[in-house]
């Protein structure tokens, strides 16, 4: 919304993430999320960053999918990594695309920046917190929020750091 993109406009990143590389979906609002951040400094579009395909499941509430017994629908904490959706994608098959970008983000010394979807983050969270989508998520993406990681040399997540804010500009 345009509140919401001028609310961004008065936040910055907080050191170190001033100097990170940024990478960020190809899809509007994490592209413009990230571009508003950057400042003027170049923001790498990768499509390997786009948000988890629900297929038929798309734009539907989980609380009607569960109403319908045909739908096939589980909640994300039940669904373990290999469920698909109709004509979507599992989180299993979410990670497998962007495991090669966290390992060439890896390979390089100089700290980087992720603007994705709040579902490709569960994805890779999950790897770093070892969760199997069988349990209650451990603990809840919250949005606005920086979400450090320390990758290994092949871009395995490891567990997250607390949390960080943008700072007020």
């Amino acid at each position: 919304t345009d509140a919401a993109k001028i609310e961004l406009e008065g936040l910055a990143l907080p050191e170190p993430w001033t100097a990170a590389r940024i990478f960020a979906s190809p899809l509007a609002r994490a592209n413009e999320t990230a571009r508003i951040l950057a400042r003027g400094q170049p923001v790498a579009i990768d499509p390997r960053l786009v948000e988890i395909s629900y297929g038929k499941w798309e734009g539907q509430r989980g609380a009607d999918l569960l109403a319908d017994p045909t739908s096939g629908y589980v909640h994300v904490d039940e669904g373990g990594w290999h469920r698909v959706p109709p004509d979507g994608e599992s989180h299993w098959q979410a990670w497998e695309r962007v495991a090669p970008l966290l390992a060439e983000i890896a390979a390089s010394p100089a700290s980087a920046l992720v603007i994705a979807h709040r579902a490709l983050m569960r994805v890779i969270l999950a790897r770093a917190w070892r969760w199997v989508f069988a349990s209650p998520e451990p603990s809840a993406i919250t949005r606005g929020r920086l979400c450090p990681l320390a990758l290994g040399q092949d871009g395995s997540p490891a567990a997250p750091a607390h949390p960080l804010r943008p700072e007020a500009r």
